[in-house]
C-alpha cells in the first residue's frame, strides 16, 4: 500500500466517524430544541485566525460561508465549530443576505448587479454571490451544512489555484476553492449573468444559477479536483428541518420556477 493510499484511508476513516458524531449530534439536536424551541447560537460574522502561519499559499486563507441568518440552531453551529476545529490557521468570514447585495453592488458594473438584483431566492442568490466574492477575493466556500473532512491546510496545497470536488462525475459547488481572478469562475458568472438575462428557469435553481453553470463552464477545461470523500461532505450534522426551523420551505428545492426571477 503506497503512502498515498494510506493516507486517503485515513481521511475517509476521519469522514466515517464525523458521521458517526454527526448524527449524535442531530439526535441531540431534536432534544435541544424541542425543551428549547426557540435557542439559537451565533455564527460570528468574523474569526480570525487562531494560529498564525507563514505559509504562502495561491488561495486566500479565508472561509466565506452565507445563509438567511447567522442566528442558527444547535446542529448547524455544531457544524460551524467542527469546521473552525479543522482550520486553525484560516480567517473565516459569515455574510449576510443584505450584505451579499451590497458587497456585488459595490465592486460589479451595472449589468451584474442588476442581474443578481432579480434573484428572488436566497439559494440562488448565495450561488451568484460566491462565484463572485471568489473571483474578487479568492478564498474557499462551503455551504452553511457542508464541513471538512479534513484539516484545511492539508487539503490545500500553496501551489493550488484551485480546489474543486467531484461527485458522480460532475463538479458540485457546496465547497469551492479558488485564487482570486480564477477565469473559470468569470466563465461561470458570465453563463449565470446570460442565464438570468435569457429567463432560462426551467432547469430551477441547479441549472439557473447552480453546479450545472459550474460544469458548464468547465467544459473541456483541466482543473483541480478532489474526491468528495477526502474533501468535504454536506448534510452530516443537519438536516432541512434544523437547517430551515426559522424560514419554512425556505430550501431551494421548493422553490417554483416561475418565481425564480422578478
Amino acid at each position: 500500500m503506497t503512502q498515498q493510499i494510506k493516507y486517503e484511508k485515513a481521511i475517509i476513516i476521519t469522514n466515517g466517524l464525523s458521521r458517526l458524531l454527526g448524527n449524535i449530534v442531530k439526535m441531540v439536536s431534536y432534544a435541544v430544541h424541542g425543551l428549547f424551541p426557540h435557542k439559537r447560537f451565533t455564527i460570528p460574522e468574523f474569526s480570525p485566525a487562531k494560529i498564525h502561519t507563514t505559509r504562502q499559499d495561491k488561495i486566500t486563507r479565508t472561509i466565506w460561508q452565507t445563509n438567511y441568518s447567522n442566528k442558527v440552531t444547535f446542529p448547524v453551529y455544531c457544524n460551524y465549530l467542527f469546521n473552525r476545529l479543522l482550520s486553525l490557521d484560516y480567517d473565516y468570514r459569515y455574510i449576510s443576505t443584505e450584505e451579499r447585495a451590497r458587497y456585488i453592488q459595490a465592486h460589479s458594473d451595472a449589468r451584474t448587479f442588476e442581474a443578481y438584483s432579480k434573484l428572488t431566492d436566497g439559494a440562488a442568490q448565495a450561488d451568484f454571490w460566491r462565484i463572485f466574492t471568489l473571483y474578487h477575493e479568492g478564498g474557499i466556500y462551503m455551504d452553511i451544512d457542508g464541513h471538512l473532512v479534513w484539516n484545511l491546510s492539508s487539503i490545500i496545497r500553496p501551489e493550488d489555484s484551485e480546489v474543486l470536488i467531484i461527485r458522480r462525475q460532475r463538479y458540485t459547488n457546496f465547497f469551492l476553492a479558488s485564487e482570486k481572478g480564477n477565469p473559470f469562475l468569470q466563465d461561470t458568472l458570465d453563463i449565470i449573468i446570460d442565464n438570468i438575462e435569457q429567463r432560462r428557469i426551467d432547469g430551477g435553481v441547479f441549472a439557473l444559477t447552480g453546479p450545472e453553470t459550474l460544469n458548464l463552464a468547465l467544459e473541456g477545461k483541466v482543473v483541480n479536483t478532489r474526491r468528495d470523500k477526502i474533501t468535504a461532505a454536506q448534510g452530516t450534522f443537519t438536516n432541512e428541518h434544523f437547517q430551515y426551523m426559522d424560514k419554512k420551505m425556505g430550501k431551494w428545492n421548493h422553490a417554483k420556477n416561475e418565481d425564480l426571477l422578478k
